[in-house]
């Protein structure tokens, strides 16, 4: 009789595996795609119409945020660009105090009837 070789251990898969996709209605969160389908689904506009009208009113947030000035949406609260002062904050890990410089950030301020209603 003969021996047999012993068998080489199977090699892994390098490969990933992804993830699952998650559903839309397990999700908390509403994206673009999701917006836009909404968005045609309560108007007589078209998927692709209701992207470009999407796309357009954020492009035009953007660019008046960009000048300064304050967005309003009824129902929904204001957005508007805020001055922040240059300050020391700490690094992490290293514990070394840093300086940061002034800047901007974007604040949003809910509506009170939003508010109200959460």
């Amino acid at each position: 009789m003969t021996k047999k070789a012993p068998k080489a251990p199977a090699k892994k898969s390098t490969k990933a595996v992804p993830a699952p996709k998650a559903e839309a209605a397990e999700s908390n969160k509403l994206g673009k795609a999701q917006l836009v389908d909404l968005m045609a689904d309560q108007t007589t506009l078209t998927k692709k119409q209701s992207d470009e009208v999407f796309s357009s009113m954020l492009d035009l947030l953007v660019e008046a945020l960009k000048g300064g000035k304050s967005v309003g949406l009824p129902g929904l609260g204001t957005l508007s660009v805020k001055a922040t002062a240059a300050r020391t904050g700490v690094r992490p890990g290293t514990s070394d105090k840093i300086q940061i410089p002034a800047g901007k950030k974007v604040a949003f301020k809910v509506a009170s009837t939003l508010k109200s209603s959460l």
